[in-house]
């Protein structure tokens, strides 16, 4: 088909053709929460693949330049790695310049209302680029496109969408491609077979000192606020031997700190049969690579075992800093979000991890103005914040997300309150943030240096192992270093510091 008919055929969808059922590419996905379909469903067997590109896809983008924009959690990040990746190996440009492009993406995020109405704003400020490039293809994918309220929205409504597909999909790109370029009609896929885990996918990494390697995906913990079940589906792990060579390759390649990512890492192993790994046993492993810095996110308490406890405490590559979100501080608040813990098992969570870990740095993340939260409930949520003494929280305000169950309970807190509670919440986050960060007045620490800082080129940035951002003043040698540094000023959140001298990274044997 040539680029004059197929800008005919995107112009005559919606005004002339039959309006077409959409609901067929939801039979496997979209389903209502359902804890009893997410037992059922974690019984399916989980099946690995290796990732290849078909003969007939090879040099699809010779020529061709393409542009992500990426929303979202670092999963939807590492998701963008990956699709640039597969991009590259069908040989086509990145560029920065959404106007060069060939075909554009928009790597989405449905966690909140307002990460949607951004994209879409978006793909309506993208109608002028296909009108003046007719043969430019544009693409939303993500975790927006398994809601069949999304998909249908813009079927409705943004005609100069052309290809939509899922966060399973992901490896299907160059198939999608080939059929959007021929196609008369959007290429709609995100359908899964959620059991499958494909390997061996080509990445382009954002940068040269830190990396994200994904261990597993999806979620069974249902907690009613959140969407993210249904748009990553089941919790399905990557083999260990497979991840293992990624870190070694890594290490190879001079990255100083990996991040192990999954939307709940500690139900890592667990859905595979016959296999009695888990995370503990995995970071073991990942323990002997010389790479100087492992962390891993996002902990869910509900899976954090003793194993990975006794671990974490022999140190090594391993930073002492663990995300432990907690959302809330009382039982019956935590009982209708569905977390499967209650506010004295966390407690006792957090003095095991404390007792075997002395010296590490805490974070969580709170949400206030739950639905039926009274003021007695958000302040224990208050008290138990002081109790722990995190280092620092994200903290959010309930919001509805359609699909989940939360989105039926009556949002009874109002927006007052739920305001008035958050900015109570944060001047107690602020405060021990503050205490935290004012323990390192004078101390030396040692700063991976990831470059310039983003609000002052001329000075450098970077984390410590407990994720305390670093401002120094330093040469370019430093970047991608590790570096020892002296805090000369404690700031809100933040330190400054001057530089003491560059250190040779030091690792483990293998």
């Amino acid at each position: 088909m040539n680029e004059e008919s197929r800008l005919d055929a995107s112009q005559v969808r919606g005004k002339n053709a039959p309006e077409k059922e959409y609901s067929k590419y939801f039979e496997k996905v979209y389903q209502p929460p359902s804890l009893k379909d997410a037992k059922k469903r974690g019984k399916e067997t989980v099946e690995h693949h290796a990732f290849t590109i078909d003969e007939k896809y090879k040099g699809l983008g010779r020529g061709r330049k393409f542009f992500i924009r990426t929303y979202g959690c670092q999963m939807n990040e590492h998701d963008t790695e990956v699709m640039a990746g597969i991009f590259e190996a069908l040989e086509y440009t990145a560029t920065n310049d959404v106007n060069e492009a060939d075909v554009i993406l928009l790597n989405t995020c449905a966690i909140r209302e307002n990460a949607e109405n951004k994209v879409f704003g978006e793909i309506g400020n993208l109608k002028h680029i296909k009108l003046a490039k007719p043969e430019v293809l544009i693409g939303v994918c993500g975790c927006m496109s398994q809601e069949e309220s999304v998909v249908n929205k813009i079927m409705k409504s943004y005609q100069n969408v052309d290809m939509i597909f899922g966060t399973h999909n992901i490896h299907r790109l160059p198939a999608i491609l080939d059929e959007a370029y021929m196609s008369k009609a959007m290429v709609v896929e995100v359908w899964s077979k959620e059991g499958d885990v494909i390997e061996n996918l080509p990445k382009v990494r954002m940068g040269e000192t830190k990396a994200w390697v994904n261990i597993m995906y999806g979620c069974d913990k249902f907690c009613t606020y959140c969407i993210v079940p249904f748009t990553r589906g089941k919790e399905r792990s990557r083999l260990p031997e497979e991840i293992i060579a990624e870190v070694r390759d890594l290490a190879r390649r001079g990255y100083k700190e990996i991040c192990l990512l999954g939307q709940n890492v500690n139900a890592y192993g667990k859905d595979i049969e016959g296999l009695n790994y888990g995370l503990g046993d995995l970071m073991a492993d990942i323990q002997k690579i010389d790479i100087p810095r492992v962390r891993f996110m996002t902990s869910h308490p509900w899976d954090f075992d003793d194993r990975l406890i006794e671990v974490l405490a022999q140190g090594g590559n391993i930073v002492p800093h663990i995300h432990l979100p907690v959302q809330s501080g009382n039982n019956d608040v935590l009982k209708i979000m569905g977390r499967k813990y209650t506010r004295e098992s966390y407690l006792a969570l957090v003095d095991k991890i404390k007792t075997a870990i002395p010296d590490v740095a805490l974070t969580t993340d709170i949400i206030v103005g739950y639905p039926n939260e009274t003021e007695e409930q958000f302040l224990d949520t208050i008290d138990l914040y002081e109790r722990v003494g995190f280092e620092h929280a994200y903290t959010y305000l309930y919001s509805p997300r359609e699909g989940t169950p939360a989105a039926k309970m009556k949002d009874n807190v109002s927006i007052e309150d739920k305001k008035d509670r958050l900015r109570r919440l944060n001047k107690v986050v602020e405060h021990h943030t503050e205490s935290a960060l004012k323990q390192y007045q004078d101390q030396e620490v040692v700063v991976l240096c990831e470059g310039p800082s983003k609000k002052n080129e001329a000075i450098l940035a970077g984390y410590t192992d407990k994720s305390k951002l670093v401002n120094f003043p330093g040469p370019s040698e430093a970047i991608g270093k590790l570096v020892k540094v002296r805090i000369t000023e404690t700031m809100r959140y933040s330190l400054n510091g001057e530089l003491v001298e560059i250190l040779e990274p030091v690792g483990v044997e293998n």
